[in-house]
């Protein structure tokens, strides 16, 4: 069987989550390939628990799935352990995980000095979430990482600890007048993770092969989305990573040829956190609508998403860049209401009309969508279980989607838990 890949197709929260969870009993593994504890995903069962993951994949509610954090993934430890703990308290059974030893660590000075850095950006801040994502994986490329496998070496750790602090502590005492890191409580903090997290350590590329090769199912799964992507998105205010398809090989090691589909999900609107251009904002009454009643606030910070109207310009560079060959739409529920739903089909810049994604950072923030509007519809459609039971209205809205971003919509999400959804085509058949 082959390797799936779930892509988020806007600027992340459109509900990939739900989807994996939806999916976890139809798969093998399920496997987080990026990011960090900077993203989050809700995950609401049948009997209406709700649960918030940050870096354990969404698959860790399936009865079945191993589930596995790739090399590609930066890993607070103590994030992580507290997730651990949380999720066998509500009788989750966390016994399959598996961390890649590759995967970098996220460190104290870290952490410090996103948040310091971010603050002396004032106004030209990237808008972080503060967890030391970032600097984790500069570190990764400068080649000054710390990485999970050095938690089974206290001798190694310590090193390698000792070298970096001999910089970031000049920074943080020299240039942000903040106090230093103190080497010995740090090395002792992280070898007290290093006993809980031993059983959990794998070389995961080899447990991915194997069960390639046994013709079992693998769901790789991206943290954030597209347009936050380090090199494809609104660059500088993305992730600090590559949660497209490409990255997927990379964070989980895994040869391009296994991947024989990618599911896209995007919401029926759209919505991003943080600072950078986003061309269909609202600040009316309509993005007040979606940001209440779709209950858009973020996962792991809490703070209000903006909120505009579908970007199919942003759907359409998605579905290319990746290879989407299917499409989720999430949240199409939210948009019940309205008397009218606008479409961005292309952009106005400087006078000159833009079907496809600007090339410079400069043309991307003077866009001026151009609309289609379309009429809404009124009638609560979280009830609905196929597409014949939506309204006519809300058929016309997923019909016009369907052929601006040039793929097929396999499901519809029409409210947050498991069940409430349409599907159109089965994305992975159930298992007899």
């Amino acid at each position: 069987m082959p390797a799936i890949v779930l892509i988020g197709a806007q600027w992340g929260d459109e509900g990939k989550g739900k989807v994996t969870d939806l999916l976890g009993d139809r798969v093998d593994y399920v496997v987080r390939y990026s990011g960090g504890n900077n993203a989050g995903h809700t995950v609401v069962t049948p009997d209406g628990q709700k649960y918030a993951l940050h870096l354990m994949p969404s698959g860790a509610l399936s009865p079945t799935a191993v589930i596995v954090i790739g090399n590609g993934v930066v890993v607070d430890p103590k994030v992580l352990i507290s997730e651990i703990d949380g999720l066998a308290e509500r009788g989750v059974d966390v016994s399959r995980l598996r961390i890649s030893g590759d995967a970098h660590l996220i460190m104290p000075h870290h952490r410090a000095l996103d948040r310091v850095v971010e603050r002396y950006l004032g106004s030209s801040r990237i808008g972080t979430t503060g967890r030391g994502i970032g600097p984790a994986y500069g570190d990764k490329v400068a080649r000054m990482g710390i990485r999970v496998q050095d938690l089974l070496d206290p001798g190694i750790l310590r090193k390698k600890l000792e070298l970096a602090l001999r910089e970031k502590n000049q920074m943080l005492f020299k240039v942000y007048n903040r106090k230093a890191l103190d080497v010995d409580a740090v090395t002792e903090e992280y070898l007290g993770y290093a006993e809980r997290l031993r059983p959990y350590i794998a070389e995961t590329r080899v447990v991915l092969w194997d069960a390639l090769d046994r013709g079992e199912t693998v769901l790789l799964e991206g943290a954030q989305a597209t347009m936050l992507d380090m090199d494809h998105g609104t660059y500088p205010f993305v992730t600090s990573s590559n949660p497209t398809v490409g990255g997927a090989c990379v964070g989980a090691g895994i040869p391009p040829m296994s991947i024989t589909q990618v599911i896209g999900v995007t919401k029926a609107y759209t919505t991003r956190v943080g600072s950078g251009p986003f061309p269909t904002e609202l600040f009316d009454d309509n993005g007040a609508h979606l940001r209440k009643i779709g209950a858009e606030y973020g996962t792991t910070t809490g703070r209000e998403r903006r909120c505009g109207w579908f970007d199919a310009v942003i759907g359409r560079y998605a579905v290319r860049l990746n290879g989407i060959t299917d499409l989720v739409v999430t949240k199409l529920d939210v948009l019940s209401g309205l008397d009218k739903v606008r479409i961005c089909v292309g952009y106005e810049i400087d006078g000159e009309r833009f079907d496809d994604m600007p090339m410079t950072q400069t043309a991307i923030h003077h866009a001026v969508p151009i609309y289609e509007e379309l009429d809404g519809w009124e009638e609560d459609i979280s009830k609905a279980r196929s597409e014949a039971e939506l309204p006519e209205n809300a058929r016309r809205y997923l019909a016009r989607l369907e052929e601006l971003c040039r793929c097929r919509i396999s499901v519809v999400g029409v409210g947050p838990g498991r069940e409430e959804n349409i599907v159109r085509h089965e994305l992975i058949p159930a298992r007899p």
